[in-house]
């Protein structure tokens, strides 16, 4: 009798999840390790209490959910039918997709489906903009078909593969479709007025690059984010990682919550396993480790041989308004609410020497537009919002001083233009970059080392770590990136890395 080999998984963050499920579908025995209680990492929906005892539910991570067939791939290699996994999730459309308001007093509000975003732009834009916005979404669509498979859904062994006929004919699309260039300038070519370009470019923040400083191979969040809508899972984005902890446990994976692993056992090219912090020595024959690649040198005892870049931060602001407030706002459950500056606003945030916005840009995050039920309790409506500032490596303020204050400013400018009431927002949490480096994350930003061109595509930190053969990255950290679309497909991709390493035994 063949002993099914044994993976744990460091960090049960939906791309430990998807690399959990996709190794226990192929027959490996799984443990998955967290230190939170919870499964989910930074896709969570979190219980406040009010002053007054009363208790409200919140995303305090992630928001904003696209591409679910990603969710329900992994979960089908445990034996679930995709139609069920679908009813776990419970997912609800998101329409509109966005509120976009403007400096000038414009709202756009994106439908769900992509065949009325042009009726949706004439309305505010006129039908020039419209008939460029059609080409634009056909042209999202390209890039997406070129580019996802071959290079964002791809393990790279060697230079054979960056060479090899499928990616030479995928760049080569690619440089038809003006990719190469900037994103601004390609979106440009279809619409020409400097607002609607913002709509399609500002995906480009989730990879902590300014939009025009960034690359037209971006261009695909816009795809995965306006192309292919949103979705809004019942009682909050946290659902995601219990429907995927949820099927894990059901198919025999082990997952310890509030455990957290101090030390990678390794000697010579192999790790042997891992140690707790109650002490306790686990065996394994591979370890897929999640976290932020400066942690995972930690525990093997390591120092990184070079330096990251690392995304800008936020601060966010999780708040009770009275029912009914929000009714007489141009908003809907994702609202984004730009300034009049937009290449000054990126620069201050991600500059060397970041400041804090001087006109910014916000997101407002309205999880009852979609589940009243959920997000609002006793007469009282969550409301989160969202405010980009540098993070600690540029800007090394003191937030633990400055977060009030600045939240309360935040919300004062969002009163003045039009969204009545928001400053008289009882917050009940303020995260912020001093918060997130508390939680062990570099340069105190939740969004993990930027999308650079030197730390992009193949370049960026690799999913097989140097001189351990059996030690796979998964997460925002490694290939292909930041953001749940990305940290899913990490997961498999290690996955496949654990199954081309481990002598195969009889498979499930």
């Amino acid at each position: 009798m063949t002993t099914d080999p044994h993976v744990i998984v460091i960090g049960a963050g939906l791309s430990g999840l998807a690399a959990a499920a996709r190794l226990r579908g192929r027959g490996y025995a799984v443990t998955v390790l967290e230190t939170s209680p919870t499964p989910g990492g930074m896709v969570r929906t979190e219980t406040l209490t009010a002053p007054g005892g009363t208790r409200h539910r919140f995303d305090t991570g992630a928001t904003v959910l696209t591409m679910p067939e990603l969710i329900v791939g992994p979960l089908t290699e445990l034996g679930l039918d995709p139609a069920d996994v679908l009813e776990r999730l419970a997912l609800t459309p998101v329409d509109p997709g966005y509120v976009m308001n403007y400096a000038d007093g414009t709202s756009l509000a994106l439908p769900r489906n992509t065949a009325d975003i042009p009726a949706a732009v004439a309305q505010a834009f006129g039908p020039r903009a419209a008939r460029g916005v059609d080409q634009l979404l056909d042209w999202l669509r390209q890039v997406y078909d070129a580019e996802f498979d071959v290079f964002i859904d791809r393990n790279y062994g060697g230079l054979r593969d960056l060479t090899g006929p499928q990616t030479r004919q995928a760049a080569k699309r690619l440089v038809q479709l003006h990719t190469l260039g900037g994103l601004t300038g390609a979106v440009a070519r279809f619409v020409d007025d400097e607002r609607l370009q913002r709509a399609f470019t500002f995906q480009a923040l989730y990879a902590g690059v300014p939009p025009h400083r960034a690359r037209a191979i971006y261009a695909i969040i816009a795809d995965m984010d306006i192309g292919r809508g949103l979705s809004a899972p019942a009682g909050g984005m946290g659902r995601v990682g219990e429907v995927m902890a949820t099927a894990l446990a059901e198919a025999g994976v082990t997952l310890t919550y509030d455990t957290t692993v101090r030390a990678l056992l390794h000697e010579g090219r192999t790790v042997s396993g891992v140690v707790t912090d109650t002490g306790q020595m686990l065996p394994a024959d591979a370890v897929v480790a999640t976290g932020e690649r400066d942690q995972v040198a930690a525990l093997l005892g390591q120092r990184p041989r070079r330096r990251l870049t690392y995304s800008p931060s936020a601060v966010v602001v999780h708040g009770l308004l009275p029912e009914g407030t929000t009714a007489a706002w141009s908003s809907g459950h994702h609202t984004l609410d730009f300034g009049a500056a937009w290449t000054k606003t990126f620069a201050e945030i991600t500059g060397r020497r970041g400041t804090p916005m001087s006109d910014g840009s916000f997101l407002i995050t309205r999880g009852a537009a979609s589940d009243r039920q959920t997000f609002i309790a006793d007469g009282l409506e969550s409301v989160s919002v969202l405010a980009p500032t540098p993070n600690l490596d540029s800007a090394p303020l003191d937030w633990d001083a400055v977060a009030r204050p600045y939240a309360q400013e935040v919300l004062g400018t969002l009163a003045g233009r039009g969204y009545a009431g928001i400053d008289a927002l009882q917050m009940l949490r303020i995260d912020h970059p001093r918060t997130w480096a508390r939680t062990g994350l570099p340069a105190g930003t939740p969004f993990s080392a930027a999308h650079t061109v030197a730390q992009t595509g193949p370049l960026r930190t690799r999913n097989t770590w140097p001189g351990v053969d059996n030690l796979f990255l998964a997460g925002s950290a490694t290939v292909p990136g930041v953001g749940i679309p990305p940290v899913l497909v990490s997961g498999g991709l290690a996955a496949d890395r654990v199954n081309a390493r481990l002598p195969r035994s009889d498979r499930r």
